[in-house]
């Protein structure tokens, strides 16, 4: 395999590089290779690099005597191309890093998809096939091989500058400083075979409009492709529906026109047959081998796309987040009765394959759109019949997980979230009387499951006054005061700001979700957000969850560091163990919940039915959190972060060093760049732009 130059930049080149705690991660967008380098220093050292061809990558795991080993970048990383034995171009990055460790052992190598890098990162499970042995030459260590269905591959290489390379059992290798005493100086190279995506220029992804924050535009820009958007860096370079429309809706007023319908587009040719909005996909090798795992052999064990459905909220987000901008932005609505008439992805590259797996490359956009329409009425029909906990939309059977809070506790072991059922279905049934009464939906409307749009409105009146009442808890003030304490004491926080700001009435907030017998789960919540973004909530209402989510931690989930999405305070030990500030949804912050909220808020304000006493609480609310927005600007790109509290006050920290879990934040995630589409008030403007410019 000869290396070839490097490549050559060009107008999408990008460089940037994001430290969290112990984690480095340097972006590089250069020509045809789009690729992360992540370095983990520390007890656990780790070198993975992520390419967004293919989600594909290498990743290795080092052991050191020392016990920890601590990494720096000399060089690098820089694009790459090389050709394999069977002459198939391979592009991928090299770099050149330094250990202050004498040795490190490589504990494990692999190569491939990035899901099973994933799996391998949370379990230490390894692929039933892929996993080769190294090759040494003096001073340098290699793995390749052809990608599993015979297509060009991957290769990883690292060379020791001075110093031994020597094999250990069990293919382990051990890499060694030079025996005069010098540095531990490794050359890393790895390359994949998979197709690159098609990046979007700067000037063609944002308009004049969008925020000027440099840090956010990068992350954008690399986790952007007219195939798709990304939904993080390094752990998911692929789409996700839920996370393509929700920063779509955050970003729309930053976004220029043909980006917003390549992204609507990659959503619409990823529904099923059904009409349900893909959760996530497999590309690259791992359809390869999850086709070998369910017995295909070798020949029949094809590339073409799987896509994942498990997932309940996101079919109720594509509506809304169309109908925000087919109606609602003065340029979809130029564009509108075009895009609905287009047969064919917008993409490239994967776009085809897509297309070619899912059967519907003749479909239009609003033929596709139609079948959405069809689900979204069928799922929502039978609580309008007969409204009760019973006929809300559940969790898919056997599934722990349905909305964004997608880890084993997110929903505090609940099967009925309030998101979906509270704010997402009556929003999509909205969204469908609107696009009825505009006329866009009419000539796409020619079956029977979607003849009875016309009642969405009557459908959506049900559900919005109805299933919010589902989730409603009333503690005591005594039993309230109780949970505060107790979860105080055990988080170390001071009681007294929280206790105070409870008053002296009944506590009622809205249950994070119910359980399997309809009852509400008491952990408050930071999805009240979404109605705030996507509903009219009543006066009422609007004062008392904007007051949960306001009030300081643990009474609500206000902190010095940002809005946290969940307390689970009067939740009991149990359970409050589960929702601490080490777990992935539990007392964290999440950037693109607080942009959010920050975004309804906005939105809740530009109404003309409040009365002063509720805009009063929501002008309060918005000041207070655009403070935290501020204050926290430095880590606003990354997915969430955790904090401690330290002399007094809320400080940041990253969350992956901390996790209770295998899961980890991502340093560039989708929609944590919402900022470049979501601005303070004029108000808080000046704090803002004070607090950026520290």
């Amino acid at each position: 395999m000869n290396p070839l130059p490097s490549l050559a930049p060009d107008a999408t080149m990008l460089r940037h590089t994001v430290v969290e705690g112990p984690v480095r991660s340097d972006f590089l967008r250069d020509g045809a290779v789009a690729a992360q380098l992540l370095l983990t220093s520390g007890a656990a050292p780790r070198w993975v690099a992520a390419f967004a061809a293919g989600n594909s990558g290498a990743a290795v795991w080092f052991a050191s005597d020392s016990g920890s080993v601590n990494w720096c970048v000399l060089d690098g990383p820089h694009a790459i191309e090389a050709i394999d034995s069977q002459g198939r171009t391979l592009r991928g990055i090299e770099t050149t890093i330094e250990a202050d460790a004498g040795c490190v052992r490589v504990r494990q190598a692999l190569l491939g998809s990035l899901r099973v890098v994933r799996d391998h990162q949370f379990d230490q499970r390894l692929p039933m096939a892929g996993v080769v042995a190294p090759t040494l030459a003096p001073g340098k260590a290699s793995w390749s091989r052809n990608r599993l269905d015979g297509a060009a591959g991957y290769a990883l290489s690292v060379q020791v500058d001075g110093g031994q390379v020597e094999t250990l059992d069990n293919d382990a290798v051990l890499l060694r400083a030079p025996a005069g005493g010098g540095p531990l100086r490794l050359r890393l190279r790895a390359l994949t075979g998979d197709l690159p995506l098609t990046p979007w220029r700067e000037d063609e992804l944002l308009n004049s409009t969008a925020a000027d924050l440099p840090a956010a535009r990068r992350s954008l820009l690399f986790l952007s492709y007219r195939e798709k958007l990304l939904a993080g860096s390094w752990r998911f370079h692929t789409y996700f529906g839920r996370d393509t429309l929700m920063a779509l809706r955050l970003l729309m007023p930053a976004l220029q026109a043909p980006a917003i319908e390549a992204a609507l587009s990659s959503v619409l040719w990823r529904l099923s047959p059904a009409g349900e909005v893909a959760h996530e996909e497999d590309i690259g090798e791992f359809p390869v081998l999850t086709r070998l795992q369910r017995g295909h052999t070798v020949d029949t064990a094809d590339a073409a796309p799987i896509f994942d459905y498990k997932m309940v909220d996101d079919d109720f987000m594509l509506l809304p987040v169309l109908c925000a901008y087919l109606i609602d932005s003065a340029s979809g609505r130029k564009r509108a009765r075009e895009f609905l008439a287009q047969k064919g992805h917008a993409g490239h590259g994967e776009a085809g394959a897509c297309s070619e797996h899912t059967g519907r490359d003749a479909s239009s956009h609003g033929t596709l759109l139609a079948r959405n329409v069809a689900w979204v009425l069928s799922q929502a029909q039978p609580f309008v019949l007969q409204p009760g906990a019973s006929t809300l939309v559940h969790l898919k059977p056997g599934e722990t997980v349905g909305d964004w809070r997608d880890s084993a506790d997110g929903l505090a072991g609940g099967v009925v979230s309030y998101s979906t059922n509270a704010v997402l279905v009556p929003a999509a049934l909205r969204a469908v009387e609107s696009l009825m009464a505009s006329g866009l939906l009419a000539p796409y409307i020619t079956d029977a499951p979607t003849a009875d749009t016309a009642r969405a409105g009557a459908m959506a009146l049900v559900w919005e006054q109805q299933a919010p009442a589902l989730f409603n808890l009333r503690l005591p003030s005594a039993t309230a005061r109780l949970g505060v304490q107790a979860c105080a004491y055990e988080m170390g926080l001071p009681a007294g700001p929280a206790l105070a700001s409870l008053g002296e009435g009944d506590l009622e907030f809205a249950a994070l979700s119910l359980d399997a017998a309809g009852r509400a789960l008491p952990v408050i919540h930071s999805d009240f957000s979404f109605a705030l973004l996507l509903a009219h909530p009543p006066p009422a209402m609007l004062e008392r969850e904007v007051g949960n989510l306001m009030r300081p931690y643990p009474a609500g989930l206000m902190t010095g560091v940002g809005l946290l999405v969940a307390n689970a305070a009067h939740a009991g030990s149990l359970l409050r163990a589960r929702f601490g500030a080490d777990r992935y949804h539990g007392a964290v912050v999440w950037s693109w919940q607080q942009a959010m909220a920050a975004a309804g808020l906005a939105r809740q304000l530009t109404r003309n039915d409040l009365p002063t006493s509720t805009r009063d609480v929501l002008v309060q609310a918005q000041a207070a959190l655009w403070q935290v927005i501020a204050h926290t600007h430095a880590v606003a790109d990354s997915e969430l972060w955790s904090w401690a509290w330290v002399h007094g006050r809320f400080e940041v920290r990253p969350f992956g060093p901390i996790s209770a879990t295998a899961d980890e934040s991502n340093a560039a995630q989708l929609w944590s760049t919402v900022y470049l589409g979501v601005n303070p008030p004029v108000t808080a403007s000046a704090t803002a732009s004070a607090a950026a410019s520290a």
